[in-house]
């Protein structure tokens, strides 16, 4: 292959550089296009072929159903690893040692009391409000409490950053789900584990004596963060890395990042899944009907939680997850119409030719949906998790532009407005 990619605009002949990743994917450099061609740009709507950064934090191929977290397959980090270390790889670049693990997690801890005027700024807000604009407005909220600015050349400083919103952002989702849920706040336990204090400071009732964990929970729930905990440049990520390159701090990044995951078409996908699942239970549940209505070109319906805009073949994440599912809802029991129904669609797409064919299979929406409801999370709690486990990612991020020392992100435009036309004065009563 060559390494110059030659573009030619208005008979001129202009060349510009290839870059090739550690993956051999393929770039053309075209920062200095408008310079040498005299103002002309590119229009990527979406930026769909657009590479907005080099990083070397996730690789993802979804013609082939890949997905790594700094070189390790997320089949092996979901099976072998636990979330804070996964956390830990994809904000430092390696697997942690247990030393550091450990002093990871003890750190982390230290920073989990959240300032008593968070407490107000959350009584504030009616039982009505999304909890994902709770918690968007709580994680900027925390910036007034830690004004000073992270020096981001000082290890110790950034450091301190990623443990302290570690420490404070499961805290904050807990509460936001207890408010909703008219519970006491409660800090859980520092002596359990991340994910099971979680789970703890989530559920735990006021009246009840002792908290009973449930391994399968922990686990189910331990590889749902481990598979959300990074995806490449999604809207959310790159809207982190954009209001970071400002040199806007990290709390209000991911702030951004969280209001931009509140879409049904990023992480409300999985809040999407469960309330198509309840209309279809509330028009008498036939999966038959909908099967058919999702093949109907004419039919408005659309099947949410099936197919994937990056990946072309099967999400690499539902297959772990499907067992995990399958797990939970065999151990827990649950009797749930909605719950059956949802059994009942992938039953069908998964032997369906017209799913198989076009590969509409079940993704991590769809499975994680069905996990948190069994679990007792409430729906609109869904977006919530997501951003729970996206966490690592978004820092690892934040943090890897600021230490490239990425220039503020600035997307041109092509104006198809009005031309210049003079002002017409009205004559003023």
């Amino acid at each position: 292959m060559s390494d110059k990619a030659t573009l030619e605009v208005n008979g001129n002949k202009h060349e510009f550089p290839i870059v090739v990743g550690t993956e051999n994917e393929v770039a053309i450099d075209v920062k200095t296009l408008r310079g040498v061609t005299g103002g002309v740009i590119t229009i990527d709507a979406g930026y769909k072929n657009t590479g907005s950064c080099e990083s070397a934090i996730t690789f993802l191929d979804g013609e082939k159903g890949i997905l790594r977290y700094r070189g390790y397959s997320i089949e092996e980090l979901a099976e072998k690893a636990d979330f804070l270390e996964v956390a830990y790889l994809l904000i430092f670049g390696e697997l942690p040692t247990l030393g550091q693990l450990d002093k990871f997690h003890s750190d982390i801890k230290k920073h989990s009391v959240v300032d008593d005027d968070v407490k107000k700024i959350l009584d504030a807000f009616p039982k009505s409000a999304h909890p994902m604009g709770v918690l968007s407005s709580l994680t900027s909220a925390l910036t007034a409490f830690n004004p000073s600015s992270v020096n981001v050349d000082s290890e110790e400083d950034m450091y301190n950053s990623v443990v302290r919103i570690l420490g404070k952002f499961p805290v904050l989702v807990a509460w936001t789900m207890r408010k909703k849920q008219g519970l006491p706040l409660y800090y859980g336990d520092s002596n359990l584990g991340y994910v099971e204090n979680i789970l703890k400071m989530m559920f735990k009732q006021p009246n009840e004596e002792q908290y009973i964990q449930n391994p399968i929970l922990i686990d189910a729930l331990d590889k749902l963060l481990i598979l959300h905990a990074d995806h490449e440049q999604n809207c959310s990520t790159s809207t982190v890395r954009i209001v970071g390159s400002s040199h806007a701090g990290l709390f209000a990044s991911l702030s951004a990042g969280i209001s931009a995951l509140w879409g049904p078409l990023h992480g409300g996908a999985n809040q999407a899944v469960l309330e198509m699942l309840e209309a279809i239970k509330e028009d008498g549940g036939d999966t038959k009907k909908y099967m058919a209505k999702a093949k109907d070109k004419t039919d408005p319906f659309r099947l949410m939680g099936f197919g994937h805009r990056v990946y072309k073949n099967f999400d690499p994440r539902a297959r772990i997850i499907k067992k995990a599912a399958d797990e939970v809802l065999g151990d827990l029991g649950v009797e749930d119409p909605i719950l059956d129904i949802a059994k009942g669609l992938e039953q069908e797409a998964l032997k369906d030719d017209y799913f198989v064919k076009r590969k509409l299979y079940p993704n991590v929406d769809f499975y994680s949906g069905i996990i948190y409801r069994a679990m007792g999370i409430p729906t609109d709690m869904f977006t919530v998790m997501f951003a729970l486990g996206r966490l690592p990612g978004w820092i690892a991020q934040w943090r890897e532009m600021r230490l490239r020392k990425e220039p503020i992100g600035r997307p041109r435009q092509l104006y198809i407005g009005e031309t210049q036309r003079a002002f017409k004065t009205i004559e003023k009563r």
